[in-house]
């Protein structure tokens, strides 16, 4: 595994665009399955009210948007999501819920339900949930949890202007407490922040250094809400989208790059082309949590139009039994 400085990563992102493409589906077609695509189903599971103030989100207390708040669903609820996530073709789904940090209570145990449900019914199970001790972390992996997302955000130089509630290391943190707990790890960012090519390079450069590497690392477009900090923020042209999916790619050679928030205003050539550069996971269904997204339907026509076929549930799993 080679070990990335700043700078060299920083080199690669800034390699002309049809050149960086050309290496990182070189790098794609080494290490992973050319036209496979992991179909993920992301459920907000309890919305709004969080205390936390970060910039992009339309879900803390602090801001005035349009997200009503919901407490948290039933595991009913949950179960019949799960049922139509599965019928549309996904083989992932992911509960997020807005929390600062996972409390031992009557609500935790009710996610770790929803949990054991959804993995019965022969899906991976991913949770967003905050900040999370190791003991939390090893009774969610006892109940069937395959994955932790816990978003590094962006760079730690860049990280206090876009969160004030809680610092880097709690993020390293919560990571570190997840792996001891035996859980994959899916970690990424946010594009389009206002932040500097250095401040994608940084994050890319700290999720590169954990060992192991995260399993997952989404990529998001951010998605400009009315009433948050970052509300005039202008779309993030889909070039920069690209060239970021391409060096995850390089860098992080054997991690699932998810195509994340943003595809709404994605063409399909645009998301063709972030397919060609190495993203091989997508969400699913018509929210990521908050934000518009494109539903099932629309994706199995792209998938069939660009001769991608979705990625079977725990392969991965079953693939480092086999070595």
């Amino acid at each position: 595994m080679k070990n990335w400085t700043k700078q060299e990563i920083l080199e690669v992102y800034n390699t002309p665009l049809m050149e960086l493409i050309y290496k990182a589906a070189e790098t794609h077609k080494q290490f992973h399955t050319v036209g496979e695509v992991q179909v993920s189903s992301l459920l907000s599971i309890k919305t709004g009210g969080c205390p936390e103030d970060c910039a992009y989100c339309p879900q803390a207390a602090r801001y005035h948007t349009e997200v009503k708040v919901h407490k948290l669903m039933d595991v009913a609820e949950v179960t019949v999501a799960a049922d139509n996530a599965k019928a549309g073709g996904a083989s992932r789904m992911c509960l997020g819920a807005a929390w600062r940090e996972v409390r031992d209570n009557k609500d935790f145990d009710k996610v770790l339900d929803m949990v054991k449900t959804i993995n019965s019914k022969g899906l991976e199970v991913c949770a967003t949930l905050g900040m999370v001790t190791e003991d939390q972390a090893k009774r969610l992996a006892e109940a069937g949890l395959y994955a932790y997302n816990h978003n590094l955000d962006t760079s730690e130089e860049n990280y206090n202007n876009i969160i004030s509630t809680r610092n880097y290391d709690d993020r390293l943190n919560t990571i570190k407490n997840v792996r001891k707990a035996g859980l994959t790890v899916c970690s990424g960012g946010i594009i389009g922040m206002g932040e500097k090519a250095e401040d994608r390079v940084g994050m890319l450069y700290a999720l590169s250094i954990l060992r192991p590497q995260p399993e997952s690392v989404p990529i998001n477009a951010l998605v400009a809400v009315e009433g948050t900090p970052l509300e005039d923020q202008p779309p993030v042209p889909i070039w920069d989208m690209v060239r970021m999916i391409a060096t995850t790619r390089i860098v992080l050679p054997r991690t699932a790059v998810r195509l994340s928030a943003g595809r709404m205003s994605m063409s399909m050539e645009g998301q063709a082309l972030c397919f060609m550069a190495g993203a091989n996971s997508i969400f699913a269904g018509d929210k990521l949590l908050t934000t518009p997204n494109p539903e099932y339907n629309q994706d199995m026509e792209m998938f069939k139009t660009l001769g991608l076929t979705p990625k079977k549930a725990f392969s991965d799993k079953l693939t480092e039994e086999l070595i």
